[in-house]
C-alpha cells in the first residue's frame, strides 16, 4: 500500500499552501517525492514566519491574489506538465462583516469564484496527465453558521462545485474531489483556539475529544490523490473526527 502513496515524480499545486492545512498538505507531498509548488499571498516565501504554521523548505512559491481573476489567469505555470491540483485557498470576515458587502464578498471571491477559476486555468494539463483535482471546503458547508453567511454558503457552494466537476471531468479521465475539515488548529480559527471557554466547548463537541491537524487533513488529501481512489470520483470526505456526528 504503502507504492500507492508514492508520489516520486509527481507534479503537485497548492493554491493556498503557505500556511496552515495547505501547508501541511504540501509538506506531506514533498515527503512523499513530489515536487510541490504553493500560491500564497505574501510577496515572497521569505515573509512567512515559521511560528505561523507555515514551512516553506524546499517548496516553489508564487505570489498570487486568487480573490482576482486576472490575476490567476496571469500567473505562470508552476510546471510543464500537472497531476495534482490542491485548491486550499480559504479566507473568513468574522465579527459579522460578512452581512455586508465588502465582507461577502471578499469571501465569496477567495473560498468559490477562486475554486472555478483556478480549475479552468489548469484543466487543460491535469487532461495532458488524467490528473487529479482536490478541493478543500469544510463541515460549514453542511449546515448553518450564523455569524459567518459567506463563509457556509462558499463551502457548501464549494461541495457542489466538487459533485459537478467531478461529473463533468470524469469523462475525460480527471477525478476530482475534496474533504471538508472539522476544527482543525491554524490561523483561521485563532478565534476559537485561543479562547479557552470556547475551545473547550469545542473540543467537547468532537467524539475523538480533540482538534484535527493540517496533517490529518493531508492524509486524506494523499488517499483521494492516489491510486487507491482511483474510483472515486464528485465526493467530499468530511475529515472532522466525528463533529457533525
Amino acid at each position: 500500500m504503502s507504492g500507492d502513496t508514492d508520489f516520486t515524480g509527481r507534479k503537485v499545486l497548492v493554491v493556498g499552501g503557505s500556511s496552515g492545512i495547505g501547508n501541511g498538505i504540501a509538506r506531506a507531498f514533498a515527503a512523499r517525492g513530489a515536487e510541490v509548488h504553493v500560491w500564497g499571498t505574501r510577496a515572497r516565501a521569505e515573509d512567512y514566519d515559521p511560528s505561523e504554521g507555515s514551512d516553506l523548505t524546499g517548496l516553489g512559491y508564487t505570489s498570487v491574489d486568487v480573490s482576482d481573476p486576472d490575476a490567476i489567469d496571469a500567473a505562470p505555470l508552476p510546471f510543464a506538465s500537472l497531476d495534482v491540483l490542491v485548491l486550499c485557498q480559504g479566507t473568513v470576515v468574522y465579527k459579522r462583516g460578512e452581512f455586508e458587502r465588502p465582507g461577502w464578498d471578499k469571501v465569496m471571491a477567495v473560498n468559490l469564484d477562486s475554486l472555478m477559476n483556478c480549475a479552468r486555468k489548469f484543466k487543460p494539463q491535469l487532461l495532458e496527465t488524467k490528473g487529479s483535482l482536490i478541493t478543500v471546503s469544510s463541515v460549514a458547508g453542511f449546515g448553518a453558521n450564523v455569524g459567518n453567511p459567506a463563509y457556509a454558503a462558499s463551502k457548501a457552494g464549494a461541495v457542489s462545485l466538487t459533485r459537478t466537476l467531478g461529473n463533468a471531468w470524469a469523462g475525460e479521465g480527471i477525478r476530482v474531489n475534496g474533504i471538508a475539515p472539522g476544527l482543525v488548529d491554524t490561523k483561521l480559527t485563532k478565534v476559537t483556539t485561543e479562547n479557552p471557554q470556547r475551545l473547550a466547548g469545542s473540543i467537547a463537541r468532537i467524539p475523538q475529544g480533540r482538534l484535527g491537524t493540517p496533517e490529518d487533513m493531508a492524509g486524506a488529501v494523499l488517499f483521494l490523490a492516489s491510486p487507491l481512489a482511483s474510483y472515486v470520483t464528485g465526493q467530499t470526505l468530511i475529515v472532522d473526527g466525528g463533529l457533525t456526528l
